[in-house]
């Protein structure tokens, strides 16, 4: 089984979550972020739901994503050592800046917004990222970065959980432990 070993860690910081509205969408990209290869999701509100919907994902399908909350996100932010990426269809193409961000050693944080990313954001971004200068999806954003990011990898990692899809021209084939 082919596994991506890398360097450098990568983490969601997902702001803004409300968790009255944007269950389903921050547990989408928490998924998106664990499928495509990142190794956490940190949530700046407490929500069980989310947390427990990844945890089950990571359970069953394998593994070692991790949900954290950090309420104080500026904090948070501003302690982070790493490269900081913010997905904003108001930064640079994608295109134009992804061999610079590939290029960086050391752990990366990409945030991604719910509502209204405040302007200090900006500012403490290393790089920010429009994947597309349309309204769209966080969710396609971060699938899209991530994929860019480790050119293809994070898509081929062996996952080792107890669920395995078998892949098929015809039909739905799985293997549970």
């Amino acid at each position: 089984m082919w596994v991506v070993k890398r360097e450098k860690q990568v983490f969601v910081l997902r702001l803004g979550h409300r968790p009255f509205r944007d269950k389903r969408v921050t547990s989408h990209v928490g998924l998106v972020a664990r499928a495509f290869g990142a190794d956490g999701l940190v949530i700046s509100v407490e929500d069980a739901a989310v947390s427990c919907s990844i945890g089950d994902v990571v359970e069953r399908w394998g593994g070692d994503f991790s949900v954290s909350v950090e309420q104080d996100w500026r904090g948070y932010l501003k302690r982070w050592k790493g490269l900081v990426v913010h997905l904003t269809m108001y930064g640079l193409p994608l295109d134009d800046v992804i061999s610079d961000v590939q290029s960086v050693t050391g752990d990366v944080l990409v945030v991604v917004g719910a509502e209204k990313v405040p302007p200090e954001v900006y500012k403490r971004a290393d790089f920010n990222v429009a994947v597309g200068s349309q309204p769209h999806s966080e969710i396609a954003a971060l699938a899209l970065f991530l994929d860019r990011l480790f050119k293809g990898g994070g898509l081929r990692k062996d996952f080792e959980g107890k669920t395995r899809i078998i892949p098929s021209a015809n039909g739905k084939f799985a293997l549970s432990d």
